[in-house]
C-alpha cells in the first residue's frame, strides 16, 4: 500500500518534469535549428549544434521510470531514442554543412511527431501542476434561456 502511495504522489512529477525537458528541448531546437548549423559552418565546432538538444533525461533513474505506466514509458523512449539519433548524427557526421541542414530538418519533423504523442500520453507541462478550471457560459436553444456551467478541462 505504501509503495501504491509513493507511487501515486511521485509519478505524475515524472511526468511533468519529463514534459518540461521535451518542450525546452522542442522549443531550443525549432528557434535556433538555423543558426546551430551556421556556426557548424562558419566555426566547424559542433557544440553548438549539442548544446541546444541538452536534456535532464540523462539524469533519470531506472527507479524514477519505472513509475510511469508502460504506455508512458513506451512513448518517453521513442522520443528519447530518437533525440539520441540527433545527437549522435551532430556529433559524428562528416556531412557538409547544407546536408547537415537537410538531415536535421528531416529530425525535427520526426521529434516534432514523436513530441506530440508524448505530450499526449503523458501531458503537457503546467505551470501550477494542478487541472485548469475555464468558467463556460451554456446557451440552451431549447430552453432560450442562458446556464451558466463550472466546466473543468484538464491539459
Amino acid at each position: 500500500m505504501a509503495s501504491k502511495r509513493r507511487s501515486d504522489v511521485l509519478a505524475p512529477r515524472v511526468r511533468h518534469l519529463l514534459s518540461i525537458d521535451a518542450n525546452n528541448v522542442m522549443a531550443r531546437l525549432t528557434a535556433r535549428q538555423d543558426a546551430m548549423v551556421g556556426l557548424f559552418s562558419r566555426l566547424r565546432d559542433r557544440e553548438p549544434m549539442l548544446t541546444v538538444l541538452d536534456t535532464w533525461f540523462e539524469t533519470i533513474s531506472f527507479s524514477e521510470l519505472s513509475l510511469l505506466e508502460p504506455n508512458e514509458q513506451k512513448s518517453v523512449n521513442r522520443f528519447y531514442e530518437l533525440l539520441a539519433e540527433v545527437r549522435w548524427y551532430l556529433a559524428y557526421t562528416e556531412e557538409m554543412p547544407l546536408q547537415v541542414q537537410t538531415k536535421l530538418t528531416g529530425f525535427t519533423r520526426r521529434l516534432e511527431a514523436a513530441f506530440r504523442e508524448l505530450m499526449g500520453t503523458i501531458g503537457p507541462p503546467e505551470a501550477d501542476g494542478a487541472p485548469v478550471v475555464v468558467e463556460v457560459k451554456v446557451v440552451s436553444k431549447v430552453q432560450g434561456r442562458p446556464r451558466k456551467t463550472r466546466a473543468r478541462a484538464r491539459r
